[in-house]
C-alpha cells in the first residue's frame, strides 16, 4: 500500500532536522537532505507497524470489523 504523507525539514546549524506532519512522533535529523529523507522514511514505517502491531493486541472480541478506509484530504 503507497501513502502519501507531509515532511517538513530544517536546516539547525550544521544538521537538517525533520518530521511528518501528519503522524505525530515521527521525526529524525540528520547531517544530509538525503538522509534526513531516508530516516523519515523509516522512522514512519516503523511508527505505522507498530501502531498496527499495539491495535492488533487490542483486537480481542470477534465483533470487532477491521477494513481499510481512505479519505481525500
Amino acid at each position: 500500500m503507497r501513502n502519501r504523507f507531509t515532511a517538513i525539514i530544517e536546516k539547525h546549524d550544521d544538521w537538517f532536522v525533520g518530521y511528518v506532519e501528519e503522524i505525530q512522533g515521527v521525526n529524525t535529523q540528520g547531517k544530509t537532505l538525503a538522509e534526513v529523507r531516508e530516516n523519515l522514511k523509516d522512522a514512519l514505517k516503523l511508527i505505522i507497524e507498530t501502531n498496527r502491531a499495539i491495535a492488533e493486541k487490542g483486537i480481542n472480541s470477534k465483533d470487532t470489523i477491521k477494513e481499510p478506509i481512505t479519505v481525500e484530504v
